[in-house]
């Protein structure tokens, strides 16, 4: 049996990173390999030829020789993912969807795909597989149970084009105590964090470690959601990076608390985390509580993100736009507290409404879900969103919504970010794990393309940030780092912008109903989901 696995494209985003990686890292061609489709190919019988085709990194051969069509999907790749399923399926192919869209809408999937999967894969996909060789598959296949990772196989990274990726997917939990009324997190995985054992992580970091993989990033919701577990896996992961010799730098996404725990941030720091990844979403701590987003409220969120970087984590974060507290002094605050905690990976969104989230249902009581036709400015959240405002018009929202990402993405922002953050980031982890060549072609490409093509304001910034690097030993590497960060998400906010307003119908009017089409979803998932 051959079995043909396709991680659809994603239209440009935050999270693509198109200036770096076609400008300064060009010997990469995108963030992160498909973890789930590699893990899914683990759980395939041994005898089937399987092929992964990330398009991310290359194009789909519609020709290829194959009796079975896997696509994987996430909200932001749905339109993508349609087309990809009707073309093989007018080709006589037979065609599989599932992925995390899937599984929260299966009913979008059954008009082009001849199976569906919703839910997670470890049980139903094997089922699928045996039914399919009986010649008697179901269209639906729906998992109920909260499936024990320990069931999960070391994934198939023999089948990935690795050294395509910036850093490489690894899991060990899934799943968010949590409740942030916005999150579908709990809907998919559930409030009660399962995790994999040590054992299986081992073997995981002993395959990457053999292949030669430098960077990590663990793509669980909440690293440290189940607290005692984290501990005995930092642990784990300090012994393991002694033992040989420090292969790994670690990348997660954690919840803020983690600034509770000093003793687990010094851990984290000794097994070579260089930056965790939290979902502040905003600095007010009314509009935090009304969200159910309390594990923001512990203590004043400033002091919290300097109290990480005095630990030598780097942050990055969400923030998000349009809660029912959101006023026209929103925007100012917001960007103040980017400027001011030295946030250079500030992930802004608009706030949606995703289906079957406890936000959906009250917004939807409320009579506030916009009915407008979907669109790919939708499903990325960056130009639309489908709640009704309360506090702002419409119009006022996506108008402040979209000055604030230009003044956070100019280069004087992005200067004082990096300055902010020199003042209190201590003891960072520089060793990117990189060849000395390859450094000095990365900060050649730099030089040119985003140091003298940036004009004279742009070198004043610099040369003021990189100067007040040297006050911090071996701080300049991480300098170079922030500016190449900062200037591709300028460069994506600069061309998402100037499209839109070349666009005639940017800005829709504003219709209030009290249903909402099946079609309009939703949030950008690589954006990595908020916590």
């Amino acid at each position: 049996m051959k079995l043909l696995l396709i991680n659809p494209c994603f239209p440009e985003n935050f999270w693509s990173f198109s200036w770096v990686f076609s400008k300064i890292a060009v010997n990469k061609s995108a963030l992160l390999p498909p973890l789930g489709l590699a893990t899914l190919a683990a759980l395939t019988p041994r005898d089937w030829h399987i092929t992964i085709v990330d398009e991310n990194i290359e194009e789909i051969d519609f020709d290829y020789d194959c009796d079975l069509v896997g696509v994987c999907g996430m909200a932001v790749q749905y339109p993508r993912q349609k087309e990809i399923l009707q073309r093989f399926r007018e080709k006589g192919r037979y065609t599989i969807a599932g992925g995390s869209y899937p599984s929260l809408c299966p009913e979008e999937y059954f008009p082009f795909a001849d199976t569906v999967l919703a839910g997670e894969a470890e049980r139903i996909w094997p089922a699928f597989c045996r039914d399919h060789a009986l010649g008697r598959a179901r269209n639906f296949y729906q998992e109920t149970d909260s499936i024990p990772l320990t069931e999960s196989p070391t994934p198939r990274y023999d089948l990935l084009q690795l050294h395509q990726y910036q850093s490489i997917s690894i899991q060990f939990s899934r799943g968010c105590p949590f409740r942030c009324e916005f999150c579908d997190i709990i809907v998919t995985f559930g409030r009660k964090p399962r995790t994999k054992t040590l054992q299986q992580i081992e073997a995981e970091l002993d395959l990457l470690r053999r292949i030669g993989v430098k960077q990590l990033f663990f793509v669980d919701d909440n690293l440290i959601g189940h607290l005692p577990r984290f501990r005995e896996l930092v642990q784990f992961l300090k012994d393991y990076q002694h033992r040989y010799s420090y292969p790994f730098s670690f990348g997660a996404e954690v919840s803020l608390n983690v600034a509770q725990y000093p003793d687990l941030m010094k851990a984290m720091h000794d097994a070579r985390f260089h930056w965790v990844f939290l979902g502040i979403e905003t600095p007010e701590h009314t509009t935090l509580r009304e969200i159910l987003k309390t594990q923001n409220t512990h203590e004043d969120l400033l002091t919290s993100v300097r109290t990480i970087h005095q630990n030598g984590l780097e942050v990055y974060a969400s923030f998000v736009i349009g809660f029912d507290n959101d006023d026209a002094t929103t925007f100012e605050r917001q960007r103040k507290f980017i400027l001011d905690s030295g946030i250079i990976l500030a992930s802004i969104a608009l706030l949606i409404a995703l289906p079957k989230t406890p936000l959906y249902e009250r917004i939807e009581q409320a009579g506030r879900l916009r009915q407008q036709e979907p669109s790919p400015d939708l499903w990325n959240n960056w130009q639309q969103t489908n709640i009704e405002p309360l506090h702002l018009s419409y119009e006022e929202l996506i108008q402040g919504f979209r000055q604030l990402l230009m003044e956070i993405s100019s280069d004087s922002a992005i200067a004082r970010r990096i300055e902010n953050k020199l003042r209190v980031l201590i003891n960072r982890h520089t060793d990117l794990g990189l060849s000395w060549w390859w450094m000095l072609g990365y900060s050649l490409r730099f030089l040119w393309w985003g140091v003298i093509l940036g004009g004279p304001k742009r070198w004043y910034y610099m040369l003021r940030s990189f100067l007040k690097s040297l006050l911090k030993p071996k701080s300049f590497v991480w300098v170079l780092q922030n500016w190449v960060i900062g200037l591709s998400i300028q460069k994506f906010v600069s061309k998402t912008f100037k499209d839109a307003y070349n666009r005639k119908n940017s800005l829709p009017a504003s219709r209030v109903t009290k249903t909402f089409p099946s079609k309009i979803e939703l949030i950008p998932e690589i954006k990595l989901k908020k916590i």
